[in-house]
């Protein structure tokens, strides 16, 4: 690892878990139920937005009136009732494995504690990291840099120490605005 890195910080959905389909299925269902429309395209090109925004998002877009923190928690719990299913993304787990214990590392997502908890949980590296922010923590959400920036700071690595791992634009975006060396891991894959 290049020596002036002091510091890893991982997005977890799409990066660490393999778990942007199940997602997907998530949404598709809970769409058809509501009565919107979330075609796939739109949906991957908002990975790391809160679920809540997303329903506020499409809402407004769609001249519908719904509910939507109510229906991001249903969003979540249907995703949640498909846990098992999710799999390790195993060449960005192998480096979190390589430098854990080594270096500071965190984990800066756009969704929320609890389901996050559960998620590195299940695949048996939540405690790896020191610290987990989340959009609960933060005012706003990817692009801005605010989770990545808090992330940081909670394992006490200045920005510009820190290499972020993502699987999104909008992740990568906001990695960049933090002043952070970026990986676009879709890139690591064959994306």
């Amino acid at each position: 690892m290049d020596s002036k890195i002091k510091g890893l910080i991982f997005d977890c959905d799409g990066t660490l878990a393999d778990s942007m389909p199940l997602h997907f299925i998530a949404w598709q269902l809970i769409a058809q139920k509501h009565g919107f429309d979330f075609p796939k395209d739109k949906f991957y090109s908002l990975g790391g937005v809160p679920s809540r925004h997303i329903v506020e998002m499409l809402a407004g877009e769609q001249g519908l009136v719904l509910d939507a923190t109510a229906i991001s928690i249903e969003k979540e719990g249907m995703y949640l009732k498909q846990l098992s299913q999710i799999l390790p993304i195993e060449p960005v787990v192998a480096i979190a494995r390589a430098h854990r214990g080594k270096i500071p590392m965190a984990v800066a997502t756009g969704g929320n504690r609890f389901i996050m908890q559960k998620v590195l949980g299940h695949l048996g590296i939540l405690d790896w990291f020191q610290a987990i922010v989340t959009s609960e923590d933060v005012v706003h959400g990817k692009p801005a840099p605010d989770v990545f920036l808090e992330a940081a700071r909670r394992v006490g690595v200045a920005p510009e120490l820190c290499r972020a791992y993502e699987d999104t634009d909008l992740g990568m975006q906001a990695i960049r605005a933090a002043g952070m060396e970026a990986v676009d891991v879709r890139v690591l894959l064959g994306h």
